[in-house]
């Protein structure tokens, strides 16, 4: 048995080549691994090959070597010809086959033609592997070129990936932290309402206290009414049993001490109810408001809340004296409203009224009488009940008027005001009854604050 290394050697020097050009062409390291491992030691194949050539009647394998290799390898990039660059390869290929195929005709078919034109089958049979070799160049360019669009492809999608990765990483992280303040307003917006709802209820006991030494005046008088009438009446009485026991009656004298009597328990019951919707209207102020509405006599309401004002700031300050004039328009019908909500508007404006006065009492002007008035009015054309509280006190600067309602805003000292009142009372007038609280002053002369609330 007799092997031809040197062509042993040529055919495994070129079955190495194509094989390894084929694994960089089509990238099977990375795209297709596990076929790579075998395509790597293929080549190696040669060898066994060779020596079954060496063999009787095999010696076409050594013959045939090449056109087979061809032939399978056209097979299988025909197979993936589904890609581009495998479409240029095949095309590359493709004059090979067929000269492979047209040789192999004539040569058996016609073999007197085929040796007169040996020549030419050969100049042809070159220049197709002339051809493959050129145009697998070009293709192996090409592959080169789509190889590294698609590796910076794959480079930015990595990138992205990357970046993706780290902006969900950020949103999370964001989410995490808004999720985070989320709750800490949440915890903080409850401890707000639970504070502001403390300072108005401390807001509602301030003004009960100021209201105080106003109720017991105001109660005091209804009350020396119903014991002077309570007196009187004892000795009516009295006189009348007298007068009943003799034997002799005067009977117009019985009649005038009746007639006495009864005008004295009007009286006494006349002033009874008068300090017992005093004692109401303090618990109505002190009480929770229930947000229910009550048909309410608003000349009553601001007649009673001016006086207890007044009376509950001469109890603090023996020294004040100021004057107060009600102007209340008889036509002004009963309304519904919050009758506690609305008085505590009205007590505080008052307050704030008889403060300012008192403020400038203190500074000695000559001739100055302090001065706080409340005047009702309907205005039957709008539909309307108006209630304007003026004062003729300091007055309010004009670089602080747009900020009297907002919260916790005050002009007072500190500890003597929570700058929560007027706040209170322009959302009682205007979320709560559906009317306007408007503010007119002039800085030294006084203040007017108008209330507008709709009838009906």
């Amino acid at each position: 048995m007799k092997v031809d290394y040197s062509d042993m050697v040529e055919k495994g020097l070129f079955t190495f080549f194509v094989i390894r050009f084929l694994r960089l062409y089509f990238d099977t390291p990375t795209r297709f691994p596990e076929q790579d491992k075998i395509l790597k030691r293929a080549w190696l194949a040669v060898i066994p090959l060779f020596l079954l050539a060496s063999l009787p009647g095999l010696k076409f394998i050594n013959e045939w070597y090449y056109e087979v290799f061809v032939l399978v390898g056209a097979y299988f990039i025909y197979k993936a010809r589904y890609n581009r660059n495998t479409r240029t390869l095949f095309t590359a290929v493709l004059p090979v086959v067929i000269m492979i195929f047209i040789n192999t005709f004539f040569e058996y078919v016609f073999p007197s033609f085929y040796k007169d034109y040996d020549e030419i089958f050969g100049t042809a049979y070159g220049f197709s592997f002339f051809w493959m070799i050129g145009f697998g160049f070009y293709a192996n360019k090409q592959n080169k070129v789509e190889q590294q669009q698609r590796q910076k492809a794959e480079e930015e999608r990595i990138r992205n990936e990357a970046k993706k990765q780290e902006l969900e990483y950020q949103v999370a992280e964001r989410t995490a932290e808004l999720t985070r303040q989320k709750n800490e307003l949440e915890e903080t917006i409850a401890e707000l309402k639970a504070t502001q709802n403390q300072l108005v209820q401390a807001e509602k006991m301030a003004s009960l206290g100021e209201l105080t030494a106003g109720i017991a005046h105001e109660i005091q008088n209804p009350l020396n009414f119903v014991n002077n009438f309570s007196e009187l009446s004892v000795e009516l009485a009295k006189e009348l049993q007298e007068e009943l026991d003799r034997e002799a009656q005067d009977k117009d004298l019985i009649v005038d001490l009746v007639s006495d009597l009864v005008q004295n328990q009007e009286k006494i019951n006349h002033h009874g109810k008068r300090a017992a919707s005093i004692v109401k209207g303090m618990l109505q102020h002190s009480r929770t408001s229930t947000g229910q509405k009550e048909e309410t006599d608003m000349n009553d309401l601001a007649d009673e809340y001016l006086r207890l004002s007044y009376h509950g700031l001469r109890a603090k300050d023996k020294t004040f004296n100021a004057d107060f004039k009600t102007h209340l328009d008889p036509k002004v019908p009963k309304v519904r409203i919050i009758p506690q909500d609305f008085g505590r508007v009205l007590l505080n404006l008052f307050n704030n009224g008889f403060y300012a006065v008192q403020q400038k009492a203190r500074m000695g002007i000559d001739g100055y009488k302090p001065l706080v008035e409340v005047r009702t009015e309907l205005v039957e054309k709008d539909k309307e009940i108006v209630i304007k509280v003026t004062d003729n006190g300091t007055g309010i600067p004009e670089s602080v008027r747009n900020k009297i309602f907002q919260p916790f805003f005050t002009t007072k000292p500190t500890g003597q005001g929570t700058g929560l009142g007027l706040s209170l009372a322009f959302d009682i007038i205007t979320k709560g009854h559906g009317g306007t609280l408007e503010v007119n002053s002039k800085e030294g002369e006084g203040t007017e604050f108008v209330i507008t609330i709709p009838v009906g």
